[in-house]
């Protein structure tokens, strides 16, 4: 072949290559515009009043004009709302990455009769949702005595994130090498020390995902809260979000106010966790 046929189809290969990723960018930045968009739109109309919500959505607000946090700081009980929120979430992750993890590390580093059907038990619970099970859910509830409690709340997405905690986690436990088990167990460490101290520094990642997975659903969750709590001063953020809204008028500047400190903490934590997130995806997609 010819250098100028050569030459030729190099640089129909370039452009063959520079057209797929310019296509490629393309696609990536139109989903970002569409993923940020509702987020910003929330956070301008969190400094409007409601007719300049409506008169001009997309507007750039003055951000010197706080009155609508002000009003849902001082005359609501957003702060109770908030505090109920972290308690609930809080205590929610803390069992499900303990529990979840304990699990995963059982199945995934013990050979033991029964392990693969323990690990299709939890994994069964991906294609259960509980939301089927509301009125066995609340009967249940009812005869624990614990209705308009916040333990209820805890106990249902407790089980309801240890399905995708324990998948997750067990995926990345058995993919670490035993050579460090057995280094550990011939200088005398014991099998609590072995999982606390060597095995779950290496599964960091793991736990970032499996935790973002399942803070979001939990936090942001609507339907369990308005079932199980009645109480006011036992509300969640979602559902104490609805109490802006009456029947014939919303103060929707109030509204998008609430939204945009509820949505914060959850971004918080992503950005901080950001990282370790990113890290145990690439980690994960190469094992």
């Amino acid at each position: 072949m010819s250098t100028a046929a050569t030459s030729y189809y190099d640089r129909r290969g370039l452009f063959a290559t520079l057209g797929r990723d310019g296509l490629l960018q393309i696609i990536l930045i139109a989903n970002t515009i569409i993923m940020l968009a509702p987020i910003v739109i929330m956070v301008f109309s969190a400094f409007k009043t409601t007719p300049e919500i409506f008169k001009a959505p997309f507007a750039i607000p003055d951000f010197t004009q706080v009155a609508n946090f002000v009003k849902i700081w001082n005359e609501t009980n957003f702060l109770r709302y908030l505090v109920n929120s972290f308690v609930v979430t809080g205590s929610s992750m803390v069992l499900i990455l303990t529990l979840g993890t304990m699990a995963a590390y059982a199945i995934g580093r013990y050979a033991f009769t029964g392990a693969n059907f323990i690990l299709m038990f939890f994994l069964a619970g991906l294609t259960l949702p509980l939301k089927l099970a509301i009125i066995p859910l609340f009967m249940l509830m009812r005869d624990l005595s614990i209705l308009n409690n916040q333990l209820s709340l805890i106990f249902v997405y407790t089980a309801m994130g240890l399905p995708t905690t324990v998948f997750i986690m067990t995926g990345f436990i058995r993919s670490l090498p035993n050579e460090l088990e057995d280094a550990a167990r011939m200088d005398g460490a014991s099998e609590a020390r072995i999982m606390w101290s060597i095995m779950l520094p290496l599964v960091r990642p793991a736990m970032v995902i499996a935790g973002i997975q399942n803070v979001v659903p939990i936090w942001n969750d609507f339907f369990f809260p308005l079932v199980f709590i009645q109480n006011d001063d036992l509300k969640t953020l979602p559902q104490g979000l609805t109490t802006f809204m009456g029947e014939y008028t919303t103060d929707w500047g109030v509204l998008f106010s609430g939204l945009t400190l509820s949505a914060a903490p959850i971004i918080l934590i992503y950005i901080v966790l950001s990282k370790q997130f990113i890290a145990g995806m690439t980690s994960g997609a190469v094992k």
